[in-house]
């Protein structure tokens, strides 16, 4: 037989594993296909996954641990309770405690302006009389006016002023004088101008009253006239003296 006229070997087919590695390594376009439709399921799900696991926190718990959950979310909650009673009862002491200092301060505030009043410092507005005192003859004396002065006082004066220039206070001394009365080491002279505040009817029946205060300055040729006022101004203060040997209590 001629060794050329002989047919060759036909070669085998290849193998599943070589079939394997050649689709591997040169994919066909479907094969492309499947594997970034898989990839993308995949990826689906996953999110999938993480969102269902951010909604239901207690999704996978057992019974046991749901139950110890529930009891620290009650636990937590009285916590929380006690926290806003106390919170609340403490709001409420200092709010109380606030408004008893308010009033305590306020009440002090309105006794300093009284004891001002009282003794001079502070000047005064209010309801009263002005009571005008005529001498034409020169014949009053610091006793006249003295009388005036403490049927005010009985009568619930609150403030007296005499000629717009001279307050009148516990402390205030009379004394005679040549040219008329000298109050406070100020001279005065008639006629005689007194503004008293207090209640308006009060007060002038403390002066007319029969056989009291004007019908005395009568007798001795003076005449006396009371007008009630709405309103009656005292301007003139005084400065409060320093006590000399009175000390004031330490938390008084």
């Amino acid at each position: 037989m001629n060794p050329t006229d002989a047919t060759p070997p036909a070669s085998s087919p290849p193998s599943g594993m070589a079939r394997l590695r050649r689709s591997f390594f040169s994919p066909s376009r479907g094969q492309a296909v499947v594997a970034v439709l898989v990839g993308l399921l995949a990826f689906a799900a996953v999110t999938q996954a993480r969102l269902t696991g951010k909604d239901d926190t207690y999704a996978g718990l057992r019974q046991a641990e749901l139950i110890q959950a529930l009891n620290g979310l009650q636990s937590a909650s009285r916590k929380a309770e006690r926290d806003i009673s106390q919170l609340e009862a403490t709001r409420d002491r200092l709010r109380s405690s606030t408004q008893r200092r308010t009033t305590a301060l306020e009440q002090a505030r309105k006794e300093l302006r009284t004891l001002g009043v009282l003794a001079g410092t502070l000047p005064a507005t209010g309801p009263g009389i002005r009571v005008t005192v005529q001498d034409p003859k020169g014949d009053l004396s610091l006793n006249h006016l003295l009388d005036g002065v403490e049927e005010l006082r009985n009568a619930g004066v609150e403030a007296i002023e005499f000629n717009d220039r001279v307050r009148v206070i516990a402390q205030t001394s009379f004394e005679d004088d040549p040219d008329g009365v000298r109050v406070d080491g100020v001279v005065l002279r008639p006629p005689y101008v007194i503004d008293a505040i207090g209640d308006p009817d009060t007060l002038a029946g403390a002066l007319t009253f029969q056989e009291g205060f004007a019908d005395d300055v009568k007798l001795d040729s003076g005449s006396v006239s009371v007008k009630k006022e709405d309103r009656i101004k005292v301007t003139v203060t005084r400065t409060p003296s320093k006590p000399r040997y009175a000390q004031p209590v330490p938390g008084q």
